[in-house]
């Protein structure tokens, strides 16, 4: 017996499909049958590649009891973060002013007149453990407390309100002189510590680091140059990066690069691509770095482009063991057990791998290993042979070009794969997360002059200016607006700020990337197709009132209107984008874009003074507090 979610385009959704909860997705009519039965609204945020979401459908939407009084006492919804980005800024930020963390799923109970949170959380367990109540007590007293606790309900509320709104309104500030190097100098001290908890990429500290280099502050605590290639060594060495068929994992759970969390997301690889391209090119060039991108951009051309020439979105961290298991176990595609190294290699082999890998008969991972290099230099061709042998029994064959997804768990497990059960792929495009590796292609592509990266860059980029533009009016796209999704080669859902400023981008690095003479594709006239989405940006994102971008277009159902600004994996919108006016002004001699990135720059000034560890990239030297600078130096070599 299926719920409504079985009808829904998106893969996370249609995950929860067979719970007995009776979920809704989000929109009008949910939250008007809330209104009216006066149900408190259960919302749960992830997507599909989210190893804890997957946990939590399993044991607590899965279990009956839980359901029924959920059923009764709650409007239970859905929410892809991955669709919408914008619902999930918004009650992650209400969750972090409640309980100082964050992480999905992002469980929050939200009041059905108004749609504003009162308790929140993330995983809950079905038995108490963790230090936890099991769910259905949980469920039991926030029902108890919204019954009974009408005043004290309104004041958490009014609380979370008012802490929402102050991000909306941020109040503008003058650029002190000497805030362009604490920004930088910030986010190289951010990327020098190593804690103990888990490891992330943080490339958006990582570049803003990297490109500090060119400045040469006189701070002797932080050698930007170094600090960027270890992080580059820890990427393209660590069990994060896949050794045997390439591609990033999304972090590891210890601060030793080793164990991942092993789904792969888009968004996170083509920005380590840029990024080491970029080290690359700043002199810094370690054999591994090339490695891991080539290997990473044969992983894209495998597994995650589509025939019409986009890329897919994530892969799973998890996978089935055997077409029986009941469940998928995490990580189970991607590691070795001791005993089958000894059994695909021979004994010299095996040696020979083992000084180049850390390998123990005990394993790095519940008793079995994730693979993770122990230098940089260039592997011998004989160890290239051993992990192709490895590539050939997870694969079922060597040297694929092309590796079909399994497009869900019925599909996984049942497919007559040749070697181990791949995990899930959720094969939607978002224009935002192609962006990405778009730009990363484009830069590689220059630094080791690689044609095929820029035609791979360039498919996927023709794909989205042919299709992802329908519906609705824009007075510079007669044929409607640009949409963030593509299920299939079908549009969906309005684009956000994200995916404007991350396509301009994108478009800009490839109208540069055809500058440089390498047997690249002619010019599609990129920058010109960069001034059109550019314009369609400032028309419907715009904040005329305040500066700099909204998330999303104004809409009834969210609580407030946003203009994001803090960096997460990915950098903010607001801070890709004043970078991009930066280069339009410089690439059309069109002031006025000069003029709109000052505006929006002014705009977060007080937060790039108070905070500058929540917005590293706004503070990249080509875009950011050095806006002013370069534009100086700009009108003084004119003179």
């Amino acid at each position: 017996m299926t719920n409504r979610l079985a009808q829904s385009q998106s893969l996370y959704l249609r995950k929860h499909a067979e719970n007995p909860i009776d979920w809704w997705a989000w929109g009008e009519e949910a939250l008007e049958k809330a209104r009216q039965e006066n149900k408190p609204i259960f919302l749960s945020i992830g997507y599909s590649s989210c190893h804890w979401c997957t946990v939590m459908e399993g044991e607590a939407f899965s279990d009956g009891a839980i359901a029924d009084y959920m059923n009764a006492n709650f409007l239970p919804i859905k929410v892809d973060r991955e669709e919408r980005p914008d619902i999930d800024s918004i009650y992650m930020q209400a969750l972090q002013a409640m309980t100082g963390q964050g992480g999905w799923p992002l469980n929050v109970f939200l009041s059905p007149d108004d749609r504003l949170p009162f308790y929140g959380g993330t995983y809950f367990p079905v038995e108490p453990k963790y230090g936890r109540p099991g769910f259905l007590q949980t469920l039991q007293a926030i029902r108890h407390f919204y019954d009974t606790e009408a005043e004290k309900l309104q004041t958490v509320k009014g609380e979370i309100f008012d802490r929402l709104q102050q991000r909306t309104r941020i109040g503008s500030s003058d650029l002190g002189g000497d805030l362009l190097q604490t920004g930088l100098e910030y986010s190289t001290g951010i990327l020098s510590s190593r804690g103990m908890g888990p490891s992330f990429p943080m490339i958006p500290y990582a570049a803003t680091s990297l490109r500090s280099s060119r400045f040469n502050f006189p701070d002797p605590r932080y050698d930007a140059l170094a600090v960027g290639r270890q992080r580059g060594l820890d990427l393209a060495l660590g069990g994060i990066f896949d050794q045997v068929g390439g591609g990033f994992h999304r972090y590891t759970v210890d601060p030793t690069w080793t164990v991942p969390h092993f789904e792969k997301m888009l968004y996170d690889n083509g920005q380590i691509v840029e990024y080491l391209a970029d080290l690359w090119s700043a002199g810094v060039q370690e054999p591994a770095f090339e490695r891991a991108i080539a290997h990473t951009v044969t992983w894209l051309k495998r597994e995650m482009t589509a025939p019409q020439g986009y890329f897919y979105a994530a892969q799973d961290a998890d996978n089935f063991a055997t077409p029986q298991a009941v469940e998928p176990e995490e990580g189970n595609f991607y590691i070795w057990s001791y005993l089958e190294l000894e059994q695909i290699l021979t004994a010299d082999e095996l040696a020979e791998l083992a000084t180049h890998f850390n390998l123990t008969r005990q394993g790095n991972f519940e008793g079995r290993i994730v693979l993770q290099r122990q230098s940089s230099e260039l592997l011998p061709e004989t160890i290239e042979a051993s992990l192709q042998k490895l590539f050939a029994v997870r694969y079922g064959a060597s040297n694929l070009a092309i590796f079909p997804p399994a497009h869900n768990n019925q599909e996984a497990k049942t497919h007559p794969w040749a070697g181990r059960i791949p995990p899930v792929t959720d094969t939607k495009m978002i224009v935002a997360w192609n962006s990405l590796m778009i730009s990363g292609l484009a830069r590689a592509a220059v630094v080791f002059q690689k044609p095929e990266y820029f035609d791979l860059a360039a498919q996927a980029a023709q794909f989205i200016l042919d299709h992802q533009w329908q519906d609705g009016r824009s007075e510079h796209a007669a044929r409607g607006r640009l949409h963030r999704l593509s299920y299939d080669g079908h549009a969906a859902v309005i684009a956000q700020s994200e995916d404007y400023a991350l396509l301009i981008k994108a478009l800009l690095d490839l109208d540069q990337a055809a500058l440089f003479p390498a047997n690249f594709s002619p010019s599609r006239h990129w920058l010109t197709h960069a001034i059109e989405v550019q314009a369609e940006f400032d028309e419907f994102l715009w904040s005329i009132e305040l500066g700099g971008y909204y998330n999303t277009d104004a809409s009834a159902n969210l609580v407030v209107r946003e203009r994001s600004f803090d960096d997460t994996a990915a950098p903010a919108a607001n801070g890709v984008a004043i970078a991009n006016l930066v280069r339009l002004a410089l690439a059309t001699e069109d002031w006025s874009y000069r003029d709109r990135a000052e505006q929006a720059l002014q705009s977060f000034a007080r937060i790039l003074q108070e905070s500058p560890q929540a917005c590293p990239a706004s503070f990249l030297p080509s875009t950011g507090c050095a806006t002013r600078f370069w534009f100086e130096r700009f009108r003084q070599r004119l003179a």
